[in-house]
């Protein structure tokens, strides 16, 4: 009975066909290439000039909040996963914040994590049945746990594999808040599906006390201000001053599967062994 509320496969199909892109973004996700060469794909695609006019574009928003991810820098030490887990009461088997040890196509070792890409052309929002999830002003992704119906439409569609579905109800806090930090947002309920916000609460929370996401901990992401080694940077693209807008500016950067027009605002620095 509960599935007579949801698309059948058939009406998903002609809904994803419909929006175009979105399909394209769904087919992609049984072709996944491994990640070294998806990376080396990426940094071909990518011209410098390209890469500062996206990141430097001007929206009506006052602010558009971005992540740039040194993978030259990063040391696997996963203390980014578990801040995460810890602030945004994520258990073990929902991780928003993935880890991935790799390798480039010359043999040498990186370490590759992954949140949420927060996309501007994100294929989670268009399909949607209720518009539980959307792209705010901002640049952030965001859900309305209250509208989701679990119809998990938004997991299937994502090309990051991003989301995950909250299977269970839970209560207390994930198990790592003694080590990495107090929980700040309750436990999402049985039925949703789930995924990084860049510590919107954060975000939102600071500007309201004139607080600089990315430049002040308490209105930056939790994953960001963990780092031992400053491998991720936060702020603001608006602001051609901020950090994150001049070492776009300055480095060589690319951003995942972006041959699918999702425009991600998550940057990654590439790992020693890949040139543009």
């Amino acid at each position: 009975m509960a599935e007579e509320k949801f698309f059948t496969r058939r009406e998903f199909i002609t809904a994803l066909t419909a929006i175009g892109g979105s399909a394209a973004v769904a087919i992609a996700l049984s072709e996944i290439e491994p990640l070294a060469e998806l990376i080396q794909r990426e940094l071909a695609l990518e011209l410098p000039e390209v890469r500062r006019e996206v990141a430097h574009a001007r929206g009506k928003a006052r602010h558009h909040w971005a992540m740039l991810i040194d993978l030259r820098k990063c040391i696997g030490c996963q203390y980014c996963v578990y801040a995460c887990q810890a602030v945004n009461n994520v258990p073990d088997d929902m991780r928003w914040n993935v880890y991935v040890p790799e390798v480039t196509q010359t043999g040498v070792p990186f370490h590759m994590t992954r949140p949420c890409m927060h996309c501007q052309d994100a294929p989670c929002t268009a399909v949607c049945p209720t518009r539980a999830t959307w792209v705010r002003d901002d640049g952030i992704v965001i859900m309305d746990y209250s509208l989701c119906i679990g119809c998990r439409y938004c997991q299937v569609a994502c090309p990051y594999e991003a989301r995950t579905f909250n299977w269970k109800a839970r209560e207390g806090d994930s198990g790592y808040q003694a080590e990495w930090g107090a929980a700040e947002v309750e436990p999402r309920p049985r039925g949703v599906a789930e995924k990084c916000t860049f510590c919107v609460h954060r975000i939102d929370r600071g500007l309201a006390q004139g607080l600089v996401p990315g430049e002040d901990r308490p209105a930056t992401p939790a994953c960001v201000n963990i780092c031992p080694v400053e491998a991720r940077v936060f702020g603001d693209l608006n602001d051609p001053n901020s950090r994150i807008s001049r070492l776009i500016d300055e480095l060589p950067t690319f951003r995942l599967r972006e041959d699918l027009g999702t425009e991600p605002n998550v940057y990654y620095v590439p790992p020693e062994g890949m040139t543009l």
